[in-house]
């Protein structure tokens, strides 16, 4: 199982990426929306793009609420 920290930094990465924002303006407990100025459609894309990198399947009702890159890891890890 990985580590909660380079979870958080390959969603870090992943998300600076694919959304063109410089790796150094994002922390864990930013806010995604926020910080990456995207949509609830975006932010799909990121989901999806987080489950095939890391392999898991992350379902709907456990990322209800969640907005920033430290829970999204933690509901990672668990799924791992």
């Amino acid at each position: 199982m990985a580590e909660p920290q380079a979870i958080v930094d390959a969603i870090l990465d992943l998300a600076s990426m694919h959304f063109k924002v410089e790796r150094s303006k994002l922390s864990p407990d930013d806010d995604f929306f926020n910080t990456l100025q995207i949509d609830s459609l975006q932010a799909l894309e990121l989901l999806t793009r987080l489950e095939n990198h890391f392999g898991v399947e992350l379902p709907d009702y456990e990322m209800q609420g969640v907005s920033d890159f430290r829970t999204l890891a933690e509901r990672i890890q668990a799924r791992m």
